[in-house]
């Protein structure tokens, strides 16, 4: 009998979450935690790690989990990694539901970069004021450029001082659009963005309206990946569940 992990944490998690409860498959949702309070999902839910590749494994056998659908963040590497490697300890199908990288277009201002390390160099100069939209894990790295204001978007008001000399913090939830981007980045008069190549429609709007504005972005690219069966529609999903249950 088929029984489903889904590790989520992204729009397209919780859509087919949304799909996979209308159509009465068992299913669990797993959250990683990053977020104090995770949007509810219409399928029993665990949130918290797993303690790596054997502790997954675990949990998959103890479950009795026939497949894994890989919905996290694309920048979740570890994570995605884990999966790849606890499946075919397992035995169990996998696969990984994520969205298409961003593509810049005529009018983009873009200097891609392969990490955050390379994201803060990128930095060196004057002082300008700066939009990190990468999320909180990484913000320490940041500190290296001091002369910079940073201006930081957060799903959660952060529980402990910012690593960050001079910082002003804007909380917000996506799906965000084009007037609430070009309205954030005019009020915080913002000069560059650093922001991950996440790719979706949830947070592309602050593209077009750097674009608009004619504000240099600079882009981390996606961490390399080991080779995994990737789509990126959740009618795909469904259509490997039904074919390989």
């Amino acid at each position: 009998m088929i029984k489903i992990l889904i590790l989520g944490g992204t729009s397209e998690a919780s859509a087919l979450a949304s799909a996979v409860a209308k159509r009465g498959l068992p299913a669990i949702f797993s959250y990683a935690g990053r977020v104090a309070t995770p949007k509810p999902q219409p399928l029993p839910t665990r949130i918290g790690g797993f303690g790596g590749i054997s502790g997954l494994a675990a949990f998959v056998a103890q479950e009795r989990i026939t497949h894994i659908v890989d919905a996290t963040h694309p920048f979740a590497a570890q994570m995605s990694a884990n999966m790849l490697a606890a499946a075919a300890q397992s035995g169990v199908k996998a696969i990984a539901l994520t969205r298409p990288a961003w593509q810049p277009v005529e009018g983009d201002q873009w200097q891609s970069v392969a990490s955050i390390d390379e994201a803060v160099s990128t930095l060196a100069g004057p002082p300008q004021r700066v939009l990190l939209a990468i999320g909180r894990m990484h913000l320490a790295a940041f500190a290296a450029q001091p002369q910079h204001h940073y201006v930081l978007r957060l799903v959660d008001r952060p529980a402990s001082p910012s690593p960050l000399a001079d910082v002003s913090t804007v909380i917000d939830r996506g799906p965000f659009t084009l007037e609430g981007d070009l309205v954030l980045l005019e009020n915080q008069r913002i000069q560059r963005i650093v922001c991950k190549n996440a790719g979706g429609e949830g947070a592309a709007s602050k593209l077009t309206a750097a674009r608009t504005l004619g504000l240099p972005i600079v882009m981390i690219e996606r961490p390399a990946l080991p080779p995994r069966h990737e789509v990126h529609r959740i009618d795909d999903v469904i259509s490997w569940l039904d074919s390989h249950s």
